[in-house]
Formats: C-alpha cells, sequence, structure tokens
C-alpha cells in the first residue's frame, strides 16, 4: 500500500514547550517522545552534576550510555532549584510553557515552592505532569521508585524466572520505560482537553500502577482460579507447546497458540499420531498434561539444529524463533529496513546512535534533531530567550544560580577544559 509523504516534517507538538525536572529514565524517555513528536522540550537539571544518569558507566565522552538513550531533542538548563533566584528563573520560564513533567520524591517540589497545586494556581493551564514511584497518595507514597525494587514488590518478578528456579528481574527496565509511555500518553490527552476548555490537568503516573497493569490479565487469572500463578520460565500458563525447546545445536522458541497450529506442528516434526492423541488434542488437553507434552515435543526438537526447525515451521506456518543476541538483530538488513535505529552527529563525540520512537507516520523517516544535550549547554540561550540580559545572566553563573557548559559550579569565568 503506497504511503502519503507530505514536504513538512511530521511534528504536531510544534509549538509546545515542556520544562522537564526529571532525571534518570521514566520522565525523560516521556519528554524525549515528546520532542520527537516536535515539543520544544527544556531539561531542568541540578547544577551539580545534572541528571543521576549523565554519571552512570559505561561513559561515553561527559555522560553515560542511559542518558544518551533518553535525552535527545531536547535544551539542557541547570539551575540550583534550592535557591530564590533559581526558582525565579524556573517560574519565568512556566510561563510560557505547556507542560511540566516532575519526579522528584513526595514532598520535594512543595519544598521548593514547584507544588502542583502552587505552581497550577499561578499558571491554569499549565499540564503537571508527576512520575513516581508508588503515587503521590496512599500508604507507600514515600517510597523512591526504582525499576527493580517495583518489580519485586508489585509481584512481577514472582511469577518472572524458570519453573524450579528463583525470582528474575526483566533486564532492560519495562518498568521505567513503560511508565514514560504512560505520562506521555495522559500528557496527549490533556493537551487535546486543554484545546477545548483552555484549563490544564495534574496527571500522575508510577511505576507501580504501570506494574500492576502489566499484571492484568495474570491478576484476572488469579482472581478466576484463586491460584497464585507460579513461576512459567519461557512457557505460558494458558498455552501448551508455548516455549523455548532444546534444538541439536541450540535452542528454539515455539509458539502454538491453537490447535490448528498443534496439527501444522505436529505434520512438520513428523509425529501426526500426537495430534489425535486425545491427552493433545486440544489446547486445553495439552495444557492438562504439560509436562508430557513438553517432553514429547523436546524429545523431536533435540533430533534438528535450530535452522532446520526455523526452516521447516516456517513452511508450516507454525510461530517460531531463534534465540538472537542483540547485537544480531542490530545487524539485521530487516532492522535496517524499519529505520528503528537513526544515526546522528553529536558534537563532542562524533557519529552516533540511537533507538527510535516505534511509530511511523505515513512512512516517514525518524531523524535526532538535536543531539543529547551537555549539562547546562542551552542555558544562556534559554536564559536569553526568557529575557535576561547577558549581565544579569553572569551574575547568576558567576552566583551559582545557573551553570552553562564547560563552567564547574560556583566558578567565576573560568572554564574548564
Amino acid at each position: 500500500m503506497p504511503t502519503h509523504q507530505t514536504s513538512k516534517p511530521f511534528a504536531p507538538l510544534a509549538g509546545v514547550r515542556v520544562l522537564d525536572f526529571s532525571k534518570v529514565l521514566a520522565g525523560p524517555m516521556c519528554g524525549q517522545y515528546l520532542a520527537d513528536l516536535g515539543a520544544t522540550v527544556i531539561k531542568v537539571e541540578p547544577c551539580d552534576g545534572g541528571d543521576d544518569t549523565r554519571r552512570w558507566p559505561p561513559i561515553v565522552g561527559e555522560d553515560g550510555a542511559v542518558f544518551l538513550s533518553a535525552n535527545r531533542n531536547k535544551q539542557s538548563i541547570a539551575v540550583d532549584l534550592k535557591t530564590a533566584a533559581g526558582r525565579d528563573v524556573v517560574m519565568r520560564l512556566l510561563e510560557d510553557s505547556d507542560v511540566m513533567i516532575e519526579s522528584y520524591r513526595k514532598g520535594a517540589m512543595e519544598r521548593l515552592g514547584l507544588g502542583q497545586e502552587e505552581v497550577r494556581k499561578r499558571h491554569p493551564r499549565l499540564i503537571y505532569a508527576s512520575i513516581s514511584g508508588f503515587g503521590r497518595t496512599g500508604p507507600l507514597s514515600h517510597l523512591p521508585g526504582y525499576d527493580l525494587m517495583v518489580q519485586a514488590f508489585s509481584g512481577i518478578m514472582s511469577v518472572t524466572g524458570e519453573r524450579n528456579g528463583g525470582p528474575v528481574r526483566a533486564a532492560f527496565s519495562p518498568l521505567d520505560q513503560t511508565t514514560g509511555i504512560w505520562a506521555a500518553f495522559g500528557i496527549l490527552s490533556a493537551l487535546r482537553e486543554r484545546d477545548a476548555t483552555g484549563v490544564g490537568r495534574f496527571l500522575e503516573v508510577s511505576l507501580y500502577e504501570t506494574a500492576m497493569a502489566f499484571l492484568g490479565y495474570t491478576s484476572q487469572i488469579y482472581w478466576e482460579t484463586g491460584r497464585t500463578p507460579p513461576r512459567c520460565g519461557t512457557s505460558h500458563e494458558s498455552l501448551c507447546p508455548y516455549q523455548v525447546f532444546p534444538a541439536k545445536d541450540g535452542e528454539i522458541m515455539i509458539g502454538v497458540g491453537n490447535d490448528s497450529l498443534f496439527r501444522s506442528y505436529c505434520v512438520a516434526a513428523g509425529m501426526p499420531e500426537m495430534a489425535d492423541d486425545p491427552k493433545f488434542r486440544t489446547n486445553g488437553d495439552r495444557v492438562r498434561h504439560f509436562d508430557e507434552t513438553v517432553a514429547r515435543v523436546s524429545e523431536r526438537t533435540r533430533q534438528k539444529t535450530v535452522d532446520e526447525w526455523s526452516q521447516l515451521l516456517d513452511e508450516a506456518g507454525v510461530p517460531n524463533s531463534p534465540i538472537h543476541s542483540l547485537d544480531r538483530v542490530l545487524a539485521m538488513p530487516h532492522t535496517a529496513e524499519r529505520g528503528i535505529v537513526m544515526e546522528y552527529e553529536h558534537a563532542a563525540l562524533g557519529a552516533m546512535k540511537t533507538m527510535a520512537m516505534p511509530v511511523t507516520f505515513d512512512g516517514e523517516q525518524r531523524t535526532v534533531k538535536r543531539a543529547p544535550p551537555l549539562l547546562g549547554e542551552h542555558t544562556a540561550e534559554i536564559l536569553a530567550a526568557a529575557g535576561y540580559d547577558a549581565d544579569t545572566i553572569e551574575r547568576l553563573r558567576r552566583d551559582g544560580v545557573v551553570r552553562t557548559h564547560g563552567t564547574p559550579v560556583g566558578a567565576a569565568g573560568t572554564k574548564v577544559a
């Protein structure tokens, strides 16, 4: 199907300004996606070190790889919010902003005079998005938000891992990243409403509620059966065979999602009699005889290589996949064809790569408009646009209220090599 191309880049949030006080991953991912959609996103960072992830190894140049992954298309201003002058800077920037994102510990923004009630009283059109570990209300609202801890606390780790093994952490911070997506989703919804009403919203997202939403159908199974779901490894408690199986030279994932696919598998595997056996005829039968089903399938899969099984099962229309390493997937022609990996030039680091927002519009190529900012890289530029003259900017910098890139905290007139 042909795509409709336009000469103007897709930037539906052009003209929207976001002041992003968040750090680490959830909030920065939210801000990055809004920036990808055309919003002007100003990252407000502490003068002393900036976002924590700037110092997380591996360090590339001045910044950590995690920081580089979540902060493209943004500007950076470094401000000391503990000073009255720093808070005045922020309040002036909020006058022309549409969205504010924060992920501070409970009560921190209120102590700084930047809580949602005070800010929205002065700026009723503002959309104030608060990201936390456990939400801003409730008996656990004081707890910090760490992806690993919430995976453990929410029950996710109780159902993740091998059947007879211990709990396992999902290795890619799914709660942080998905909470960032939910925050962006909420902000877009609130912007749409504000277009009609002229009034902003206070919205909350938390890693805890993201975790609980991930456990939606798992919870439903518990409510219906009264049984706490066990760890399943690569298998599925409602489908069988649906897991990793041993091959002659490795392992292969086989996903038999219905009875028709099971019959196709049995024919391709040279064991058609299994499809007619009353113990395996339906998915319900196979789940009831789970161990025997897996044993029968495993016995057969060990007889061929991964490539042989992939070819056989692809021809039969049975879902399957080798267990690929990341480097192999990144090098695949399909990855390149989809354009999910973007290349850009960083002023200090040269040629870089980053993972795109996984949405395309009319087939338009996704690009990086700004490299991830250096700490305080745009401080002077942002302050000048807000009406500060050069002498005032220099005084704020000299007093340690703001930091410009290349100037150490509190230093006057010296540059860092």
